[in-house]
């Protein structure tokens, strides 16, 4: 099968956060399995030019057509760790791409309309003909909208999308003013509830939601935040539209670079380790100590990895490190804040705790010491508001580290409670979950992992191990990306 990814970001080339992740990882699983894969990303100044093997030009002239004229562009052809990535340059005034940043400017929208826009005219012009298109988050989400109402009648008529969405939380809003850049047109049209009107703002056009209607398939990626976003608030106002279109609507697990993440072979942590060896975790834990300055007590380490925000739970995360100390535990945390007042809040936290010899806190992020914090803590704790999928969870049990985690989106369908768990028998389970977003209900889930550590260290163990089972790789996923790409292609 020939599938094209369009997607703003493909780690580790372009990272802003976890889609790039999915979209090397993904990409990566389906060549794995005989399929043609290839990228379509812009390229940003700021990128990882040096993930990049062999840049060249490959496609010179693309004219795309854009406010009644045209915008030239070069297309850029290279390998990003064994994967063929297309990097979109348009050659214009606006700079779309020359912002020293990948998001965060006032006209985001259009800056990926165009990209979108100018995706789907390489296609047409050169050619490239694939059976599925795969497009990812609000980005992408014209995508589908252009290739049914124009690219088709161009002869792409048979070309099938896979609309993955990672966030709900941010959609693409614009005017009118998109319809006529993109060559849509049609205002009346567009406005229409049914297609891409915003469900809340009529004087508004809603990227996701158009990328919803137009798809061949939508999915999320847990089944259970695909839940959520159905029957919940958490889709940020989507819900309707995704009821409308529940028969192609579904949830589709992430999955981690075993490659990248294995204690058996990670180049970062100083001693290696396997399920039925557990030794060199002891000895991480230790490194761990030296490289933090913590003491060296008999006492467990618990961690959280991850973006200080209000997603990832930050007020029970603050809450995490005091109860933590105030039961005899050492607490690690590396994260860093968007927002500035919680940025200051942990700033004080840091200083306020910098001599205490169970604590660290590293404001930033160091992927080295990320490693080292995984094969070296005995618990993770991830307390999100909300979590489409979630990584850490996932890496923690690869890795040893127990996970306590809050019951939503990806963290329902990855960690089985030791103790309440009743879809899974008590030797499938592997760490301890808790659903309400308040102080008690988290303290409540890190003192019965703390209390087992302390009173049944062999069940603690067993625990670790029935984690570290789990096969949380692309290989499922993989399977179940290709079912839905062999359904939509003979609908």
């Amino acid at each position: 099968m020939y599938i094209v990814q369009i997607a703003s970001e493909c780690a580790p080339v372009i990272k802003a956060g976890g889609l790039g992740d999915v979209v090397y990882g993904l990409s990566r699983e389906l060549e794995t399995r005989e399929n043609c894969v290839e990228i379509i990303l812009p390229k940003y100044d700021c990128m990882r030019y040096d993930h990049i093997w062999r840049l060249h030009d490959a496609y010179r002239d693309l004219w795309v057509p854009w406010y009644g004229a045209a915008i030239h562009c070069s297309v850029y052809c290279g390998w990003v760790h064994g994967q063929v990535c297309f990097f979109i340059e348009p050659h214009s005034e606006d700079n779309f791409f020359n912002r020293g940043c990948y998001y965060g400017c006032s006209d985001d929208n259009m800056r990926f309309a165009f990209f979108s826009k100018a995706a789907l005219e390489f296609l047409l012009q050169s050619n490239k003909r694939p059976d599925v298109i795969h497009c990812h988050d609000w980005q992408t989400g014209l995508v589908p909208i252009m290739l049914y109402e124009m690219y088709q009648h161009y002869g792409m008529e048979r070309q099938r999308v896979c609309y993955t969405i990672h966030n709900f939380k941010h959609q693409g809003i614009a005017g009118a003013d998109l319809l006529w850049a993109t060559g849509l047109n049609r205002e009346p049209y567009y406005f229409h509830y049914d297609r891409l009107r915003d469900n809340f703002n009529p004087f508004a056009l809603n990227y996701m939601k158009g990328g919803i209607v137009y798809s061949n398939y939508v999915n999320t990626v847990s089944p259970h935040h695909a839940w959520e976003a159905h029957h919940t608030g958490i889709s940020y106002g989507l819900g309707h539209t995704l009821h409308l279109n529940q028969d192609k609507f579904g949830g589709i697990l992430n999955g981690i670079d075993y490659d990248m993440w294995n204690p058996e072979s990670d180049r970062y942590i100083p001693y290696h380790y396997a399920k039925h060896d557990l030794q060199g975790k002891a000895l991480n834990k230790k490194a761990l100590r030296d490289r933090l300055l913590l003491s060296h007590v008999d006492k467990p380490i618990v961690a959280f990895i991850g973006r200080l925000d209000d997603q990832k739970g930050v007020h029970l995360v603050h809450h995490a490190i005091y109860h933590a100390l105030h039961k005899g535990a050492q607490f690690v945390l590396l994260g860093s804040a968007t927002d500035a007042g919680i940025n200051n809040r942990f700033w004080h936290e840091k200083n306020f705790l910098n001599n205490n010899p169970d604590c660290h806190l590293e404001l930033g992020f160091n992927e080295e010491l990320a490693h080292l914090i995984y094969a070296g803590a005995d618990m993770i704790v991830v307390p999100s508001n909300y979590e489409p999928c979630g990584l850490t969870q996932v890496i923690g049990l690869q890795y040893g580290a127990v996970p306590i985690v809050r019951g939503v989106g990806g963290l329902v369908n990855t960690v089985f409670d030791q103790d309440h768990d009743s879809t899974k028998p008590p030797e499938e389970r592997n760490g301890y979950v808790f659903y309400q977003a308040d102080n008690h209900a988290l303290e409540s889930a890190m003192d019965r992992a703390l209390d087992l550590w302390r009173q049944n260290p062999d069940s603690f163990r067993q625990l670790m191990v029935q984690g570290m089972v789990y096969d949380y790789s692309w290989n499922h996923p993989g399977e179940e990306y290709l079912a839905v790409y062999d359904h939509i292609r003979h609908k």
